[in-house]
């Protein structure tokens, strides 16, 4: 028979159901996440460091977990909820069980919860602070617990790598500033032949400079862009003398390097099935997102930034691009892991970036 467990949140409400993953519970920010499928890239994704996610799709884990598609090496998300969780998974890839995986990497999980209820819930009031417990007579301590305290707000310091390393390509050299990174970004690069150094994400512009890169990009991470000063001044470094591509909080940190501010959204975007549409060309894109924290369109009126993609749900601002210089983001996930490739085409004018680059300083120098 299932052991109960209890999921707990800071306005005194909670949820029972039964025991998924590890005995070793934690608290964090509750989120949800509406993507169908999955659902391995997305609790490997190092953007959920310190959450608990909830999945929509009401039947998780039914094709099992395999060695190839983690987008990080070890999980750093705080929990799991699922309405349910498959225990007998069918697929010809499957090595293991959802809830191996969170008992091996310490993840405590509930299964057998109304999702609905919670993503509902989350909908209304914002993102709060949940937590787990097993036992009845703890949740009004857990409540108290979970009002008193401070959750983390810059995470990237902790999934960052520590020292620099190179996933070779044979074409383009391309530095990654890690602070974060989906390995799907990583795969991306190296198929157009890139060779990509991942360096640590507090790498200077000067250090970065000094490897002489035909790009630099930024990467997805956890967190709050506004802790992340360090990365404001290495952007400002390099505008101009290296193209630049920003992915999701690199978007953000991007923006705030040109003086535009950020907000936490009420519940963010996590999902691989956002509506994007690309002012340029009209044309929407299904995209692959995960974020708590937006640009205000406003803060970009006196900057030397224009809007490129704007969200259709609610009209967030989902790209920019220098006016003038060769640097370009976007807030969602181009190289998807999970979700559709819809605008994997973004890698390729990244490419087209550097070699036009290249070819103008080449007109330059001659």
């Amino acid at each position: 028979m299932l052991s109960k467990r209890y999921l707990v949140f800071e306005d005194g409400s909670y949820y029972e159901g039964y025991q998924l993953g590890s005995d070793e519970l934690s608290i964090g920010e509750i989120v949800f996440n509406t993507a169908m499928t999955g659902y391995q890239e997305t609790i490997s994704d190092p953007s959920y460091t310190g959450q608990i996610i909830t999945f929509t799709y009401p039947l998780i884990g039914n094709y099992g977990i395999n060695r190839d598609d983690f987008e990080s090496l070890t999980p750093t998300l705080n929990g799991v909820v699922v309405k349910e969780a498959s225990t007998h998974p069918s697929n010809f890839r499957n090595q293991k069980t959802l809830h191996e995986v969170l008992v091996q990497y310490q993840i405590p999980g509930i299964s057998g919860v109304d999702t609905r209820s919670i993503t509902r819930k989350i909908r209304q009031h914002g993102v709060l602070r949940a937590g787990f417990t097993d036992n009845k007579a703890d949740i009004e301590s857990l409540v108290q617990h979970l009002k008193t305290t401070e959750l983390p707000r810059d995470e990237v310091s902790t999934v960052s790598t520590k020292t620099p390393y190179v996933s070779t390509g044979s074409d383009l050299s391309v530095v990654l500033l890690d602070f974060g990174k989906k390995q799907n970004i990583v795969r991306e690069l190296n198929m157009r032949g890139c060779n990509v150094t991942v360096v640590p994400y507090n790498t200077s512009a000067e250090e970065i400079i000094k490897m002489s890169p035909d790009g630099v990009m930024l990467s997805n991470g956890p967190g709050d862009p506004e802790e992340i000063d360090v990365a404001v001044k290495m952007i400002n470094g390099i505008l101009g003398k290296i193209p630049f591509f920003g992915i999701c909080l690199g978007h953000q940190l991007f923006a705030l390097s040109q003086g535009a501010t950020s907000f936490k959204m009420k519940f963010g975007h996590r999902g691989a099935n956002h509506p994007v549409k690309n002012l340029r060309t009209g044309k929407v894109d299904i995209t692959s997102q995960n974020h708590g924290y937006s640009i205000d369109r406003d803060s970009l009126e006196n900057t030397d930034l224009e809007v490129t993609h704007i969200a259709l749900n609610d009209g967030t601002v989902e790209g920019l691009r220098h006016k003038t210089l060769p640097a370009f983001s976007v807030q969602y996930h181009p190289e998807a892991r999970p979700g559709p490739s819809d605008s994997n085409y973004l890698f390729d004018e990244f490419i087209t970036m550097m070699n036009e680059f290249i070819e103008k300083e080449r007109n330059i120098n001659a």
